[in-house]
């Protein structure tokens, strides 16, 4: 997800599900190009028109939907959206996004998306903020990103350590796990093993026993939840989507990505978290972390699983919007804003 300061604060929800409610803005002109329910394939047309000198806009808004990959971040938008504007994408391979058959997916190529976006669409001072793979997918980013980069701030939700688990060998669970770790990736290479097995896992009861032994708030796992997981299961690709990030390289890791940025990073972790518990090394590296770099703000929340901003939203924001206020170049933007209009 990415932020960027507005004077006034559009929420542009970018998805690809069906359309519910656009607010189209008042200087929309004929000559635009309106993509609704864009999903990755609207972004990388968004992207493609500008480079021709074609002004295009990607606008979808749901106030009240919590449905498809980047709803699960619907109720930080509502908080959010009233200071900044909002662009929220679910990252290729993900709920409502495209799933391209045979595609080698990585933490790279999502951060190479995410850079697109920012530079071509959104040129303004920006804040990335994800969850898990999506929290190291923004950090490679901005890691890479050259030094007049518009990313100006990062945080990091129950940060991954990698793409998936064979990235965490420094942790004894996943040393004793691992030789079943590499037969599992020999299994998932058989194409009718690989569909029996996925098939297994996106059924609505093993899904919600998934979500609840990782959420900390029990509540937060109702119907629409187990919904929002289970739909994009059944897209074209769904399958070959899982194998490739479950079998992959596990890419960059946080300890070698940090050390190299100075822009300011908040980390949101949940102490119940059984996917990266802050006990690991991935959370025990973070949790060193602001004792070592000036320019890193922990905070453990307490009784919240893996996803933080579903399980318990009020308690990342009451961590995240003071830190937002006090970011020297968003604030420098919006009163640039607020004088021209």
């Amino acid at each position: 997800m990415a932020l960027s300061t507005s004077a006034a604060s559009p929420c542009l929800l970018l998805k690809s599900t069906s359309l519910f409610s656009i607010r189209v803005p008042a200087d929309f002109k004929k000559e635009d190009i309106l993509s609704v329910g864009a999903g990755i394939a609207g972004v990388a047309t968004a992207i493609t028109l500008k480079r021709l000198g074609i002004r295009s806009k990607v606008l979808v808004q749901a106030e009240s939907l919590r449905s498809g990959g980047t709803s699960l971040i619907q109720r930080n938008i509502a908080i959010l959206s009233r200071s900044y504007t909002v662009y929220a994408i679910d990252l290729l391979g993900f709920g409502a996004s495209d799933k391209p058959t045979g595609f080698a997916y990585s933490t790279e190529g999502w951060s190479q998306l995410i850079l697109d976006f920012v530079n071509e669409i959104i040129q303004r001072p920006t804040v990335l903020i994800g969850n898990s793979v999506g929290s190291l997918a923004c950090l490679i980013a901005a890691a890479e990103s050259s030094s007049w980069s518009l990313i100006r701030g990062l945080v990091l939700l129950n940060c991954a350590g990698g793409m998936n688990n064979k990235a965490i060998v420094d942790d004894w669970r996943i040393k004793l796990l691992l030789p079943l770790l590499w037969f599992f990736d020999f299994l998932l290479n058989q194409r009718r093993i690989a569909a029996f097995l996925f098939d297994k896992v996106k059924q609505r009861d093993n899904i919600r026993n998934i979500l609840t032994s990782i959420y900390g708030n029990k509540e937060s796992v109702d119907n629409d939840l187990v919904e929002i997981i289970r739909e994009p299961a059944d897209d074209e690709g769904a399958l070959d989507a899982f194998v490739s990030v479950v079998t992959g390289p596990p890419g960059p890791s946080p300890v070698q990505l940090i050390p190299k940025l100075t822009l300011p990073i908040l980390v949101l972790w949940g102490d119940e978290d059984p996917f990266t518990p802050i006990d690991g090394p991935v959370g025990k590296y973070f949790s060193s972390l602001p004792g070592q770099a000036p320019n890193v703000s922990l905070f453990v929340l307490e009784g919240v699983g893996h996803c933080p901003h579903d399980d318990r939203p009020e308690l990342v924001h009451a961590k995240l919007l003071p830190w937002l206020a006090q970011l020297p170049a968003l604030q420098d933007n919006a009163n640039n804003l607020s004088r021209a209009n």
